[in-house]
């Protein structure tokens, strides 16, 4: 398979690390995770409206740029590098690809193109508790009030679920089949907890449903939608993510080589000795390991005849992604010494990110024992 990236593929990653080299300094990410929302408006507003990042894997018919999975995670994998504090993933990576694989085409026309415009930020609840798709234990469940249907449930993990405009949210219809339902999180009945989660760098929030009376169109997807369809979301959220965890081990990498560079011991830098020389290379391997398996399956991934290899190509790079994200951080602590895991050094943060990431959309065990039993009842 051929992973030579377009001009204009390599102009997209090019822009995009250059940009939040500056944009998502140290200093910027340090800033955005003391405030109240987690990122800074102005930058939102320059990735999303100026930039028009969040048009990338919209289709032109939805006023988006028409662009697949492929530039999608180039841009992910930078913003994982330098830790953007944004509701992208939320929005982007997982609530269009949702509205986008699973959602009805009125709903694709009402949310899509105010996504792709960076005008409207949406976020999915996944389970009731956790962050990966469970419809088997959900709560949440349409009943028949004075004012007609009403939705109540609660979902303990939702990202950015303090500040999305939308949530999109699965609940069992008066049938009990899981159907999907957008509602705006304004709607009276909606608490939306902020939680004092490790990683700061990504918000996110218990959301509680009580007696939530749902506007007409509020469902967006049948039983029979959500069953066929959900999977695929879910694994294009996965690439989008693993993505991310690569640019985070990527960045793991580069600061530990340029601080290893600079730190003198025995009248040497401490890179020139042999054994901190086989770390860093262990963690290159398992870099371009994972990078191998991300646009391996990003290439497969508009391709419907091969949606079924794709859900597994997706689950298999999540899972070797949060490995060696984890793997990269640990060791990018250690090789900084002592001060790796203080506050004024970026491994720490680096740390944080991959271990909360590598539990989203399935841990790494859970991941590999779904595509072994995939594999084993093909």
């Amino acid at each position: 398979m051929d992973f030579a990236l377009s001009s204009d593929q390599e102009m997209i990653r090019d822009t995009a690390e250059s940009f939040l080299a500056e944009a998502s300094s140290s200093a910027a990410v340090r800033a955005a995770m003391e405030t109240e929302t987690g990122f800074d408006p102005t930058l939102w507003a320059q990735v999303g409206q100026e930039l028009g990042w969040c048009a990338t894997p919209i289709p032109e018919a939805y006023d988006g740029l028409g662009l697949g999975s492929v530039e999608l995670v180039l841009l992910m994998e930078q913003m994982g590098r330098r830790l953007l504090c944004a509701p992208f993933f939320a929005t982007v990576g997982l609530a269009a690809q949702v509205l986008l694989e699973v959602a009805d085409d009125a709903a694709k026309q009402r949310y899509l193109p105010a996504i792709a415009a960076g005008e409207l930020t949406a976020t999915v609840a996944l389970a009731r508790d956790g962050m990966d798709w469970q419809p088997d234990g959900l709560n949440a469940a349409i009943g028949v009030g004075a004012d007609g249907n009403v939705l109540n449930g609660s979902f303990a993990l939702v990202a950015d679920g303090a500040t999305a405009d939308l949530l999109i949210v699965p609940a069992r219809d008066i049938a009990g089949a899981v159907a999907l339902y957008a509602i705006p999180s304004t709607l009276s009945g909606i608490t939306r907890q902020p939680l004092k989660n490790v990683d700061r760098t990504r918000r996110l929030a218990a959301v509680t449903l009580n007696n939530v009376v749902l506007p007409a169109d509020a469902q967006i997807a049948t039983p029979q939608q959500v069953a066929l369809a959900m999977p695929r979301s879910v694994a294009k959220a996965q690439l989008a993510l693993a993505a991310e965890q690569l640019g985070g081990a990527q960045q793991c990498l580069d600061i530990t080589v340029a601080y290893t560079s600079e730190r003198v011991q025995f009248g040497r830098t401490i890179a020139s000795f042999q054994a901190i020389k086989h770390r860093c290379a262990e963690m290159m391997v398992k870099i371009e390991a994972t990078r191998s398996a991300i646009y391996g399956a990003a290439a497969v991934a508009e391709n419907p005849r091969l949606s079924a290899d794709f859900v597994l190509e997706a689950a298999a790079a999540k899972a070797l992604a949060s490995d060696t994200y984890c793997y990269c951080a640990a060791d990018a602590i250690q090789l900084h010494g002592g001060v790796g895991f203080t506050w004024e050094y970026d491994p720490q943060l680096y740390f944080k990110r991959a271990q909360a990431s590598a539990h989203w959309l399935g841990s790494a065990d859970i991941l590999r024992e779904r595509i072994a039993a995939a594999l084993l009842d093909a």
